[in-house]
């Protein structure tokens, strides 16, 4: 079902976020999320020449995750080549420190106490989400040959589909079945 029509309005502000996973022929995968900010009007910046024109990347940046069919990082690049600051790109260094961490349960949390707050950049962090899921679509294919199993043991409880007490659990991985709801 699709929104319904808008009162009129102007347009301020586009955030564009596109995610792309590779398979690499040494085996790994390359997992990117490439973030932009554009306004709609000129807006004043003192550290990029006294303003941001319309139309011109705010923030413009990047991550890429390399890692294997376990979900376990071994290489992370960030870069951040438009930033409102001089300082901005100083905090993409930082992610780095995800090397050596495995996604799955409990990663978010781990992702958020290493490289969250005033350690690393809000808008590289916002992203992490979104590359973990990336990567759990793109490598969920080749992870194991019962797709829906792998699927079982990243996703389980992680939305109502997926939930332990669902239907499609029911009908589809029923050793996961649990007819009481999951409380966190």
């Amino acid at each position: 079902m699709p929104l319904t029509k808008p009162v009129r309005r102007k347009h301020a502000h586009r955030r564009a976020i596109t995610c792309n996973g590779y398979e690499r022929e040494d085996g790994l995968w390359d997992i990117e999320a490439q973030m932009s900010d554009i306004k709609a009007e000129t807006v004043e910046n003192p550290e990029r020449g006294g303003f941001v024109a319309a139309g011109e990347a705010f923030h413009d940046m990047a991550i890429r995750f390399t890692l294997d069919r376990t979900l376990f990082i071994h290489h992370v690049e960030a870069a951040i080549d438009q930033s409102p600051f001089k300082m901005c790109p100083g905090a993409a260094g930082v992610f780095k420190q995800l090397e050596g961490t495995r996604i799955g349960p409990g990663w978010h949390r781990k992702a958020k106490e290493v490289v969250g707050g005033a350690k690393g950049c809000t808008h590289l962090h916002e992203l992490l989400p979104i590359l973990a899921t990336t990567a759990i679509q793109s490598l969920w294919p080749s992870m194991e040959d019962d797709v829906m199993d792998a699927g079982a043991k990243v996703m389980l409880n992680t939305c109502r589909t997926w939930a332990q007490d669902s239907d499609v659990i029911k009908r589809y991985l029923p050793d996961h079945y649990n007819e009481e709801p999951y409380i966190a």
